[in-house]
């Protein structure tokens, strides 16, 4: 596959192995950051190390302008856009609804929905046939607690998770005659640095023995889903939404 792809929250994580398994696949990977540079440049150093392209692009994906600007600078760089990996998010916090905070919440929305809005209207208008592209592929990231409702206090992050999985269920309506496929995963218990705020390692001992598989999952394990759900031999999946969750629901 010799295009560009931006995988947003690339530093990290579930989107630096996808970045890095992309990037084998002949993918030339722009890696999106936003406050982890130095991660975001040992992505690169290993994708170039391995004979493969790629950058990294700082964006806010909080800021319109900085997401516009970073898919300028792909199309300058890396040349025609094939793919998109919505993946940037984060927790906002712990919480009760009786203690809501408007302010906090308009943020995390901004961050983990409207960003995926902007993200792929930038990628349709560079993909979609009907305006001169060649077609392509959108992943949108989500969470099994977009079903679940999510843990306690997290009912913020959790509906952020239903929304896109929402969204991706009707891009892939509105996009699948452009030629562009969407898709989605809802990984499950991820052993990333996603939850170090709430003691990660802890959180993985006490979950993995209610895994039927056996043991919490790691980046790579949702990077091989995605990678495939970018190639052309998920040529006729569209629409779908993955759970790669061990088992758990």
């Amino acid at each position: 596959m010799d295009k560009a792809l931006i995988v947003t929250g690339g530093s990290r994580g579930i989107g630096a192995a996808t970045a890095i398994r992309a990037a084998r696949a002949g993918w030339r990977v722009c890696v999106n950051y936003n406050s982890h540079p130095e991660d975001a440049d040992a992505v690169v150093a290993a994708i170039r190390g391995a004979g493969g392209r790629a950058i990294a692009a700082k964006a806010d994906m909080a800021n319109e302008a900085e997401i516009v600007a970073m898919f300028k600078r792909c199309d300058g760089e890396l040349g025609a856009l094939g793919g998109l990996v919505n993946n940037a998010g984060f927790l906002g916090g712990e919480s009760l609804v009786a203690d809501f905070d408007a302010a906090a919440m308009r943020r995390l929305w901004d961050v983990n929905v409207v960003s995926y809005f902007i993200c792929a209207r930038e990628a349709a208008n560079r993909m979609a046939k009907s305006r001169g592209g060649e077609g392509g592929a959108i992943v949108n990231l989500s969470s099994m607690s977009a079903d679940s409702g999510g843990m306690a206090r997290r009912v913020h992050y959790a509906s952020t998770n239903g929304a896109r999985a929402t969204f991706t269920y009707g891009l892939a309506k509105e996009l699948g005659p452009e030629g562009i496929r969407v898709n989605g995963i809802m990984p499950g218990v991820i052993d990333t640095h996603f939850n170090d705020d709430f003691d990660n390692e802890g959180r993985n001992r006490r979950l993995a023995p209610l895994i039927p598989v056996g043991r919490v999952g790691t980046g790579e394990d949702i990077a091989q889903a995605v990678v495939w759900l970018l190639s052309r031999e998920a040529g006729f999946v569209n629409g779908a939404v993955l759970r790669v969750n061990g088992g758990q629901f």
